[in-house]
């Protein structure tokens, strides 16, 4: 993409849902995303910086080039999106999905302290580089085909605050 894409807007593609941790997700077409805690249902929701994952459809296709048979929440990320290059948001920006929900972006990639089965089979996995991460400010329902766009670019930081802030 090029680098003008971050301000959008994206589309929701899937919203991919477990009720384990380290599991492929399940896609569906709906989730309820609840204040400061992540989606209804899901094993990642809680009291911590990585509430709601993100990752470009654009990055799961990627993977398919390589010859695996990987979709939407194979990577365990909560939202697939598509049209909006989310790993050039900085930390801290703000995006809106669908009506009401909103969300900071509070980590960009991550460490993967173990191999999963994906980076065995292509010896590469895009969401510890592509993927983002982010808190619920504001709670909302989000389907598929929601729209995604920024609210606000952040400065490269975040700091935690209370629920309700």
């Amino acid at each position: 993409m090029t680098s003008g894409a971050i301000t959008g807007p994206g589309r929701v593609v899937s919203v991919n849902l477990s009720e384990k941790k380290t599991v492929r997700k399940t896609p569906g077409d709906h989730g309820t995303l609840v204040l400061d805690r992540g989606f209804a249902d899901d094993a990642h929701a809680g009291d911590w910086h990585r509430q709601v994952s993100l990752l470009a459809q654009e990055s799961i296709d990627k993977m398919v080039a390589a010859g695996l048979d990987v979709g939407a929440g194979d990577f365990a990320e909560n939202i697939t999106t598509t049209g909006m290059d989310l790993v050039s948001l900085p930390i801290g920006s703000v995006v809106q999905v669908g009506d009401s929900a909103l969300l900071e972006v509070s980590q960009i990639g991550k460490v993967c302290h173990t191999k999963c089965a994906i980076y065995y089979q292509a010896g590469d996995c895009v969401m510890p580089k592509e993927g983002i991460f982010a808190v619920v400010k504001e709670p909302g329902d989000i389907k598929t085909g929601d729209e995604v766009r920024v609210i606000s670019i952040g400065d490269g930081s975040y700091t935690r605050s209370e629920a309700g802030e």
